[in-house]
C-alpha cells in the first residue's frame, strides 16, 4: 500500500473539504424515496485514489463522513446513514482503482467506472438488507420490515438508485477526468519522483 506523504496529506484534506460541500449540495430523484439523496462526494475520493492510491480515496470518504456527522448530526442519534455513505463511497472509489489501474486508458476507465457502479449497487442491496436497514429501524425505534418488504423496497427502491447514483457520478467524473488526466498523471509522476 502507498504511504502518504505530507504532500498527499494536505491534498487530501483539501479534497475532503471538498467532498463535504459536495456532499451538502444533494437533492433527491423524484421516483426514489425521499431518504436516498444524490450527491457528487465521491468525486473529489475518486481523484483522491487516482493520484494517491486507495488508501487516499478511502481517508477522503472517512473525513467527508466525520465532518458531516459532527456538522449535521443524525436522524438516528448514531451515524447509521454516515457509515452506509461511506461504505458505499468505497465501495464505489476502490474497485474503481483497480480496474483503472488494470487499464489505464479512457475506455478503461469507462469500464472502471462501471465495475465501481455495480459493485456498489449489489453490495449495497446486500449490506441494506442484512445490517443497514435493521439498523435503521433499531435505532429510529420503528416497526420492524418484513423480510418481503425488505426485499421489495431494496428491489424496487435501493438497487436501483446506486445504479443511478454510480452512472451520474460516473458521467460527470469522465468529464471531468477527460480534462484532469493529463494533470493526473502528472501528479503521480510527481508523486513516484
Amino acid at each position: 500500500m502507498k504511504t502518504l506523504n505530507t504532500r498527499a496529506l494536505v491534498t487530501v484534506g483539501m479534497l475532503s473539504s471538498l467532498s463535504y460541500i459536495l456532499m451538502l449540495l444533494n437533492f433527491p430523484i423524484p421516483p426514489f424515496p425521499q431518504f436516498l439523496m444524490i450527491d457528487f462526494s465521491d468525486l473529489p475520493a475518486l481523484v483522491a485514489a487516482l493520484i494517491f492510491g486507495p488508501a487516499a480515496g478511502i481517508l477522503v470518504e472517512l473525513i467527508k463522513n466525520v465532518l458531516d456527522y459532527f456538522m449535521t448530526g443524525s436522524a438516528t442519534g448514531v451515524p447509521v446513514g454516515h457509515i452506509a455513505n461511506f461504505i458505499a463511497g468505497v465501495l464505489f472509489v476502490v474497485p474503481t482503482y483497480y480496474a483503472y489501474q488494470k487499464l489505464k486508458t479512457n475506455k478503461g476507465m469507462t469500464f472502471a467506472l462501471i465495475i465501481g457502479t455495480v459493485t456498489m449497487a449489489i453490495l449495497m442491496s446486500v449490506l441494506n438488507y442484512f445490517a443497514i436497514l435493521p439498523a435503521y429501524t433499531f435505532f429510529l425505534n420503528a416497526p420492524a420490515m418484513s423480510a418481503v418488504e425488505t426485499r421489495q423496497l431494496i428491489v424496487t427502491a435501493i438497487l436501483p438508485f446506486n445504479i443511478v447514483k454510480g452512472i451520474l457520478i460516473s458521467v460527470v467524473f469522465l468529464l471531468l477526468f477527460t480534462r484532469m488526466n493529463t494533470w493526473i498523471v502528472k501528479q503521480e509522476t510527481y508523486k513516484s519522483a
